[in-house]
């Protein structure tokens, strides 16, 4: 009987064995690091719409959820995260508040337009039976600080 030489099989296992194993500690490493660079680089993305709010000295938070209005100085209305003219408003609100109870709207608009516009946008909200409109404001610009 001719036994099979010990090396011969040990060789072959050894072969097997290291194929089946991988290094994950560099994999994990790269994941770590390009975490990392997403939550550095996300909130630098976050920009926001260039609005100028006019000042008042009282500033109040809005107290109850409703949906948020920006209007910028070439008079585009931004809502949530779509643009539409006031020509689309009226649809676009109606569809938003089909349903719903509570009605109310805050509208950030620049001051630089004019009084009428802002008024036209706020007639047609409440076409749509919005309830409540508020009106964003900036905090007044302290003159004594900045000496």
């Amino acid at each position: 009987m001719v036994l099979p030489k010990l090396s011969s099989i040990r060789s072959k296992r050894d072969i097997g064995t290291s194929l089946a194993e991988i290094n994950v500690t560099p994999f994990v490493d790269v994941m770590l690091v390009l975490l990392v660079i997403f939550m550095v680089t996300t909130p630098m993305m976050q920009s926001g719409i260039g609005v100028s709010l006019p000042q008042a000295e009282t500033d109040t938070a809005p107290a109850d959820p409703g949906l948020k209005l920006t209007v910028t100085a070439d008079k585009f209305i931004h809502v949530e995260d779509s643009i539409i003219s006031i020509n689309l408003l009226e649809n676009r609100l109606r569809s938003y508040y089909q349903g719903k109870a509570k009605k109310i709207v805050y509208l950030n608009a620049d001051e630089s337009l004019p009084y009428g516009y802002i008024v036209s946008i706020m007639d047609i909200a409440k076409k749509c039976g919005v309830e409540t409109v508020g009106l964003g404001t900036a905090p007044v610009e302290d003159k004594t600080k900045i000496k």
